[in-house]
């Protein structure tokens, strides 16, 4: 099974402005005046909201809010709610509030025939509006005598079937009025929905109608598609209809009514799908598609009625007509003369200027005319003058004065506006500099499929998504509200001229320009550095290995290991992320674009100040660092160790410097040798110490210390410190061949002191 959709359905403007109002007003304290919409779902959302429905004004309390629904209410029934002090919101259709002002004028001087339903709540608003004599005709057979003789105005409730208006427009010229003045204001929306359903209708093997019992549109659909002879089913609530009913069709066609929402319909579809159906939002195409004025009810056929006298009708027109075209050789009937102008409200085009004449004016707004029949209105408000005047403008009416107008919206009703199309000579002017190329800026409103939509001044701006940036981007819904710059592509004038620009080409120009000039600078800063130069410059930011520095623009990195001559654990420990230093390059990598830079390179090293510190004689505080089998090494300061040789630790023999000192252990030695050019200082700790006495130990004691001897008669004698040179001779220390002293050179040393 396949299911073609409208594509015109949901919430015509007016009933959509009336339920987003309902649904958007605090519900305390706000009142809806009669049934908002004909649609048992969405009301029951208004309701659950906590807004109540009255049938009267005076049921609501004074002070209240009130909200007038799309279908409008009379003069009287606004004097009331003003009586009782209430906040009117008027939520009244376009096209309802511009038949209201119709009725109200012609009232004055003529009979006013309504065609539509007398119970209906915008023809009661109208009957209420209409200050002299009215009737409502819902019958195209009436008795039309009663407008013989009379100067009659016939206006259309804006929901009524455009083929009932026909008819009853030509029975009631059988009538013998003395003039009559037609107004076919129904409306547009109205009028697409049921050539649309006629279309499907024509198509399908069944139609589903969706949309409540009590909605008069809703309705005539059905009786638009039953007529064409296919099985009619309606859906009011998408949970109790039997899906199953409609397997049997190959093809069927859905439709909905103006009070239908969308929501509603798309549940519908939804649940079609989960029956098999193949959907999709298309009108099937058909060799012999019947438009709607061929679709006509059995109880709604009328005979044809003979052409009426010219001088007897004046059919008025929604809109003035803004496509000229040659007169037909053969005359045209009266019903066909109604046809086309009902039909020449789709002929308008947005953003088109039109020239008209100023009919009338009152004190809030003026009333023109494009071809000397309908008067469109314009409020003060979109009229380009300083101050708005009633008597001057009515001074230009008598003289016939016309003015360019542009047409803003065509639905649901016709919107003109003055200073529009004055802004669009201004606009030209601009057009032109950003046909040379030059940058503008836009505020983005809106979203489609392909882009982004804004306007400029009276124009249209779109950015087709691959023009937003560089890059794809997939959530357009993030651009709403934000500034766009932006270059044109090009300027479409087949309708109202539509701006098609891009903000992808001015970022990339600005991409380009920044490599650019980084390229340039790059260059620049590379021809004007070679290694050993000393620069100024900025810790920008620091890592756990090194800080990135700025030297004219440009990142060098200052690794930690170059940062102090005695080492560091943090980089912020030496450099102040902000402040500014001076380094000396120490690598250039012009291939990859990368130097390398030192702080501790310019700072001088501790050995530089050791000679201004230190003397041989001198007596330090130190710690030892490290032990060696040779000795221990104490470091005075950071940076600068002494050698404690394992014979200058204490006057006893040691055969291992541990066995009388310990890492972290701190000390005082002697220096006792100090070569600052070799960065190289002896230390003793024994100098500071007393010189032991010796007892001689027995004759029968074979066992000799280490290094001592006997003197004859076998006694054992005083070990003299030249003894422990002449045996420590051959006990060098040294470091990596770098560090290097003897007894003999210390004692020496001692001896010279």
């Amino acid at each position: 099974m396949k299911v073609f959709v409208a594509r015109d359905r949901g919430f015509c403007t007016g009933v959509k402005s009336a339920v987003d109002t309902a649904l958007s007003l605090d519900p305390h304290g706000t009142y809806i005046l009669g049934e908002l919409i004909h649609n048992e779902a969405v009301l029951e959302r208004i309701a659950q909201r906590g807004i109540v429905t009255v049938e009267e004004p005076e049921e609501i309390p004074a002070g209240s809010t009130v909200l007038i629904r799309s279908h409008g209410v009379g003069s009287s029934v606004i004097a009331r709610c003003k009586a009782r002090g209430l906040n009117i919101v008027d939520c009244t259709c376009p096209f309802v509030r511009r038949t209201q002002e119709i009725v109200q004028r012609e009232g004055e001087s003529r009979l006013v025939v309504i065609a539509g339903n007398a119970g209906h709540p915008e023809v009661k608003g109208l009957v209420d509006r209409c200050p002299g004599e009215v009737r409502v005709v819902s019958d195209p057979s009436a008795d039309f005598s009663f407008v013989e003789g009379k100067d009659v105005a016939l206006v259309a409730q804006t929901t009524i079937g455009k083929q009932i208006f026909c008819k009853i427009t030509e029975n009631l010229q059988k009538g013998g009025p003395k003039t009559l003045v037609i107004f076919p204001t129904i409306c547009y929306t109205t009028v697409k929905r049921q050539q649309e359903a006629a279309r499907i209708a024509a198509s399908c093997d069944a139609v589903v109608v969706i949309g409540g019992t009590n909605s008069g549109n809703t309705k005539r659909l059905g009786e638009i598609a039953g007529a064409a002879g296919k099985p009619v089913f309606g859906i009011v609530r998408p949970d109790a209809f039997e899906y199953e009913k409609l397997i049997k069709f190959d093809r069927v066609g859905v439709i909905a009514g103006a009070s239908t929402p969308e929501w509603l319909t798309q549940e519908v579809l939804f649940k079609m799908a989960e029956n098999n159906a193949e959907v999709q939002e298309t009108t099937p195409e058909t060799e012999t598609v019947e438009t709607v004025e061929n679709v006509q009810p059995v109880a709604e056929t009328a005979p044809e009625a003979p052409e009426a006298p010219a001088e007897e009708v004046k059919a008025e027109e929604v809109a003035p007509a803004t496509e000229e075209a040659a007169e037909s050789a053969a005359p045209k009937s009266a019903m066909e003369k109604i046809m086309d102008d009902i039909d020449k409200v789709e002929r308008y085009r947005k953003g088109q200027i039109i020239k008209v004449r100023i009919v009338s004016a009152t004190d809030e707004e003026i009333f023109v005319s494009g071809s000397g029949k309908l008067e469109n209105r314009i409020p003060k408000a979109e009229l380009d003058c300083e101050e708005y005047s009633r008597e001057v403008y009515e001074e230009k009416a008598k003289n016939g004065e016309e003015i360019e107008v542009m047409v803003v919206e065509i639905k649901p009703a016709i919107q003109l506006s003055q200073k529009l199309a004055n802004k669009v000579k201004e606009d030209e002017a601009m057009l032109t500099d950003i046909e040379a190329g030059k940058e503008f800026t836009v505020v983005c409103t809106g979203t489609n499929k392909g882009g982004l939509t804004a306007e400029l001044g009276t124009y249209p701006v779109f950015v087709p998504r691959r023009e937003i940036r560089i890059g794809y981007v997939s959530d357009l819904e993030k651009y709403k509200g934000k500034t766009l710059r932006l270059r044109l592509i090009e300027i479409r004038k087949e309708r109202r001229k539509e701006i098609i620009a891009s903000q992808r080409v001015v970022l990339e120009e600005e991409r380009a320009a920044r490599e650019a000039a980084k390229a340039a600078k790059e260059e620049s800063f590379f021809s004007s550095i070679e290694v050993g130069d000393v620069v100024e410059g900025k810790v920008e930011r620091v890592t756990s290995f090194g800080a990135f520095v700025s030297v004219n623009g440009f990142d060098c990195l200052a690794h930690i290991s170059d940062l102090s001559w005695t080492g560091v654990k943090e980089v912020t420990d030496v450099l102040e992320i902000g402040k500014r230093y001076e380094f000396q390059i120490l690598k250039i990598d012009r291939e990859n674009k990368k130097v390398s830079i030192g702080y501790k390179q310019l700072q001088p090293q501790p050995w530089d100040l050791a000679a201004e510190k230190y003397a041989e004689g001198d007596i330090v505080h130190g710690r030892v660092v490290r032990i060696v089998p040779f000795g221990a090494f104490v470091e005075i300061e950071r940076g600068i160790d002494g050698l404690v040789h394992v014979s200058q630790i204490t006057h006893e023999w040691l055969e291992n410097p541990t066995s009388a000192l310990t890492i972290g252990e701190e000390v005082d030695a002697k220096i006792i040798a100090f070569n600052p050019a070799e960065k190289k200082i002896t230390l003793s700790i024994k100098a500071l110490q007393p010189r032991p006495e010796y007892e001689p130990r027995p004759e029968h004691d074979e066992q000799q210390p280490a290094g001592g001897r006997r003197e004859r008669g076998g006694k054992k004698t005083r070990r003299t410190a030249q003894s422990y040179a002449e045996e420590d001779e051959y006990r060098e220390w040294t470091e990596g061949g770098d560090f290097g002293a003897s007894i003999s050179e210390l004692l020496k040393n001692d001896e010279n002191k």
